[in-house]
């Protein structure tokens, strides 16, 4: 911030003249505070976000990426990364709903994985009224695939005292079309989850704009 006169730094200007005044690479300068080898941190803002395509591009990097950023580094991706996900929580729903429908189910998973560049599957675990009061991811893979861990999945439901349970994963590269393995694993956890007793409720894979119900398409 120091190598920019003190009226044009992006914090004075958001004290100033508030968030609606700057631009997205001077709200990124403040998150990243410094910049580095001679360029000022709205420089580097700039930068940061053409490598990444964008704020929505921002938005999909991970920490590891960003840190790998000439001048950025862990810490200044951890900001990064930790504010971004805080903005796409806005428009979650409620922290405790009610897990009676498919769309319900995608709702909160979507809330949670929208962005993701590789596969994550989640376990949202439900009380006697299908209330939310656990969510847990419980095995993360590649791009393309992702392992479903039946013991894992039981497991995170008895420990939070589940009663019943619904599963979701993303497909990064945005077709949420269940594959055939989709469709397998998912039996083998419903017969799993009667067989000790536990309901199984629903599994659906979500994309940022889209899902589609695996339990539907067996």
């Amino acid at each position: 911030m120091r190598l920019l006169p003190a009226h044009d730094r992006p914090r004075e200007r958001l004290l100033r003249e508030g968030s609606l005044a700057l631009s997205d690479a001077e709200l990124v300068a403040i998150l990243l505070g410094t910049g580095g080898r001679g360029r000022n941190v709205v420089a580097l803002a700039q930068d940061v976000l053409a490598r990444c395509g964008g704020v929505a591009g921002l938005a999909r990097w991970g920490v590891p990426e960003l840190a790998r950023l000439d001048a950025v580094g862990s810490a200044k991706a951890s900001r990064l990364v930790a504010a971004l996900a805080l903005a796409g929580r806005l428009g979650a729903p409620e922290e405790h709903p009610r897990l009676t429908d498919s769309g319900t189910i995608a709702a909160v998973a979507q809330a949670r994985l929208n962005g993701g560049r590789v596969e994550r599957l989640l376990v949202l675990v439900a009380d006697s009224g299908l209330r939310l009061r656990h969510l847990e991811e419980v095995a993360k893979g590649g791009a393309s695939s992702c392992g479903l861990p039946v013991r894992e999945v039981l497991s995170a439901v008895l420990r939070h005292d589940g009663v019943a349970f619904a599963l979701a994963h993303n497909h990064p590269g945005g077709d949420p079309t269940p594959t055939d393995a989709d469709r397998a694993t998912t039996q083998r956890v419903s017969d799993a989850a009667a067989h000790v007793g536990i309901r199984f409720l629903e599994h659906v894979v979500v994309t940022d704009a889209a899902w589609r119900s695996v339990s539907a398409a067996r």
